[in-house]
């Protein structure tokens, strides 16, 4: 592996740790609002320090993208979801099961794989300003076409969102080439286009994926690490000539590891983390405690009604 695939993996890693952490918080802050709308979300605090670290992990990401070509650093995005699990976890104050554990060994083991076939050389080749607007009029249609009304809209929107995600890093890694190439202008019109389709699908990924968690984590932040790097990789390997390293070979061993990455993502979207018991205010009581306090005032008030008995004392008298 060169020094500049060895910089992006690394760079990569710590992005997916900060992704992860805002899937967590975006998750949390969903369920706890799941009716409430943008503008509602826009005066929380605990959405904007989510908005924050998926800045910060986007701003890695970037900079991963100018070491490493998008075969190699979209498929580090699963590690989003590995991280996100333990973190689920500690938040939820449970224990990882057996199951998540060998759903994080399969994703780590098929990323491994992947890895040793991706690992190729600093990306030079850029998107043409014709291509950019293709893909972007194309991924615009598909987002169109999965937001609509309909039955499952969580996973829906978050394979949206994936798709958003991943379009916006192919258009990213074609800015950073092309404004740092000293050959031409650093604000070319294509870097300035380019661009300002990247912010806009940033942040599209970015609300899609909110209103995706609104069912829970497991299910949506699974689609979206896979709709991510399917996205990246198809425009990386038609439109930037982006190839497996290793011919053949590789290409079989790549197919494996996507193949164990899959499956282990799956593993981890089948988990169903238990219930937590809800913790009563001091203030509120409990419906079945109240029911029962009404049964007993009931039956106080039904004795009170009773004329008293004088008591037995127990003994006889004589006659």
């Amino acid at each position: 592996m060169s020094t500049a695939a060895l910089i992006a993996v690394l760079l990569s890693l710590v992005s997916a740790v900060a992704y992860a952490a805002a899937a967590v918080a975006q998750e949390r802050l969903a369920s706890r609002n799941s009716g409430a709308g943008l503008v509602r979300l826009l005066g929380s605090s605990a959405w904007w320090a989510a908005v924050g670290l998926n800045a910060g992990a986007a701003l890695l990401h970037v900079v991963a993208l100018k070491y490493g070509p998008l075969t190699l650093v979209q498929p580090l995005g699963a590690l989003t979801l590995v991280a996100a699990v333990p973190m689920g976890a500690r938040v939820a104050g449970r224990r990882v099961s057996a199951t998540e554990w060998r759903g994080t060994a399969l994703t780590l083991l098929g990323l491994g794989a992947l890895l040793i076939t991706a690992s190729g050389p600093a990306p030079h080749r850029v998107l043409s300003l014709t291509e950019a607007l293709t893909v972007a009029g194309t991924t615009a249609a598909l987002i169109g076409a999965l937001s609509r009304p309909g039955t499952r809209p969580g996973l829906r929107h978050a394979t949206a969102s994936g798709f958003a995600s991943g379009v916006a890093s192919a258009l990213t890694q074609t800015v950073t080439v092309a404004a740092t190439d000293r050959s031409g202008p650093v604000l070319s019109v294509q870097v300035i286009v380019v661009a300002l389709l990247v912010a806009s699908f940033a942040v599209g990924g970015l609300l899609l994926s909110q209103m995706a968690y609104r069912g829970g984590l497991g299910g949506p932040l699974a689609v979206v690490t896979l709709s991510n790097p399917v996205a990246a990789a198809v425009i990386g390997l038609t439109l930037l000539g982006q190839g497996l390293q290793g011919g053949a070979a590789g290409i079989l061993l790549a197919l494996a590891g996507a193949g164990l990455a899959s499956w282990g993502v799956v593993l981890l979207t089948r988990v169903t983390p238990p219930t937590p018991l809800v913790e009563l205010e001091p203030d509120e009581e409990h419906p079945v405690a109240a029911v029962l306090a009404l049964e007993s005032a009931r039956v106080a008030a039904e004795q009170a009604l009773l004329p008293r008995q004088k008591p037995e004392t127990g003994h006889l008298t004589a006659h």
